[in-house]
């Protein structure tokens, strides 16, 4: 098959399922090797850039998905009915963190670590599309496992959870020290 009708292929097959597709699908569709496939994908993404083009496409954990750019948000929100803007409190960040570093995590590990309830955080982040169940834990009940989404990483600009930032241990005793002390003003008061 010509390289612009494999092109063509994956532009239209990105576009109509809208979600992310893992590499491997999109080259038993097209019946080419993965480091061809993934050739053609750069040479597209790097079109799209020079053209200044309002689409790119993103990697999210070997899946390749079709979207609009950033910058254009703006514009697809005026025309959009549905709006998929959401408030991050402190309380869903900290909860979200604790999945993202842990997973895959238990509800009851993430109140052991907060100290609280953690059903309404849990439950806005899945809603939000940001979590999503990743398996069973194998212990009596068989609790679900949380994890990040495809949506998380889309959020946050990353490939994979590989990606996030990690504190040095001097940054976390910082960290520590300064939640200790906070903690120790609020019992004062």
């Amino acid at each position: 098959m010509e390289i612009s009708k494999i092109e063509a292929a994956i532009e239209a097959v990105l576009f109509s399922i809208g979600d992310a597709i893992h590499i491997n699908k999109l080259c038993e569709v097209l019946g080419q090797d993965k480091k061809t496939t993934k050739r053609i994908i750069n040479n597209l993404c790097d079109r799209y850039e020079e053209e200044n083009r309002g689409i790119r496409i993103i990697v999210l954990e070997e899946c390749y998905q079709l979207c609009s750019k950033p910058e254009y948000y703006e514009f697809i929100k005026q025309i959009s009915h549905k709006s998929r803007e959401f408030s991050l409190t402190d309380v869903l960040v900290e909860t979200l963190s604790i999945i993202a570093y842990k997973q895959p995590i238990t509800k009851l590990h993430i109140e052991e670590i907060r100290g609280v309830n953690s059903n309404h955080a849990v439950n806005k982040l899945v809603e939000y599309q940001l979590i999503t169940e990743v398996g069973r834990l194998n212990a009596p009940g068989r609790p679900v496992l949380f994890g990040t989404s495809q949506e998380f990483l889309r959020c946050f600009g990353l490939e994979s959870v590989e990606q996030m930032p990690f504190l040095e241990e001097s940054q976390l005793s910082m960290l520590k020290n300064e939640v200790l002390e906070e903690v120790q003003l609020k019992l004062v008061d």
